[in-house]
């Protein structure tokens, strides 16, 4: 995976923690960088542990699975992205108006967005990628992407909400048929 492919990635993970932050910042009265840190870091914190968790989970199965790996790639990046597309058609919320960021609060919202990246991880572990560089970029996009929807959010309001979450669950969509096209050897280059 090329540092391109892992930023396109990371910004479509990032989409719902991003979407989040701009409820968050929606919340505030006033904005402070303090709380916009400390939501940056929950997202970025469980966006960069989710993925490390799936792929040490994907590892333990990759030598039984590598014949349909990207079978598996693709079908998860798919259902994930469409989830995230589906959620912002609906209007379903996923939380965020609240102005606290404490630990019961962001712990929860910071799992449900980083939920997606679980799945990612397993599917990093069948591409081979290494891990810890890839989860700390991730992480990184996430806290910085978070930090700009907080603020964001406290000056635009929720009219990006749903575009964030659409454009987030396209990207993976792609990312996902780009693996699949790859390993059927149907893409030029």
């Amino acid at each position: 995976m090329t540092l391109t492919e892992l930023f396109i990635l990371a910004v479509g993970l990032s989409m719902d923690a991003f979407a989040v932050a701009i409820c968050k910042g929606l919340s505030l009265r006033q904005m402070s960088w303090k709380k916009a840190c400390i939501v940056g870091l929950y997202f970025g914190g469980f966006q960069a542990g989710m993925p490390l968790i799936g792929y040490f989970l994907g590892v333990q199965f990759r030598n039984y699975i590598t014949a349909f790996d990207h079978w598996i790639a693709f079908i998860l990046l798919a259902v994930i992205g469409g989830n995230m597309i589906r959620e912002a058609l609906s209007g379903e919320e996923e939380g965020g108006g609240s102005e606290s960021v404490g630990f019961k609060e962001m712990s929860v919202l910071a799992l449900a967005t980083s939920i997606d990246a679980l799945a990612v991880g397993v599917t990093l572990a069948f591409l081979q990628v290494d891990i810890v560089p890839a989860v700390s970029f991730i992480g990184v996009i996430t806290f910085l992407l978070s930090m700009a929807g907080v603020k964001i959010g406290n000056l635009f309001g929720s009219r990006w909400k749903a575009k964030a979450e659409i454009a987030g669950g396209v990207i993976l969509i792609l990312i996902g048929l780009k693996i699949l096209l790859e390993h059927l050897e149907l893409l030029p280059f």
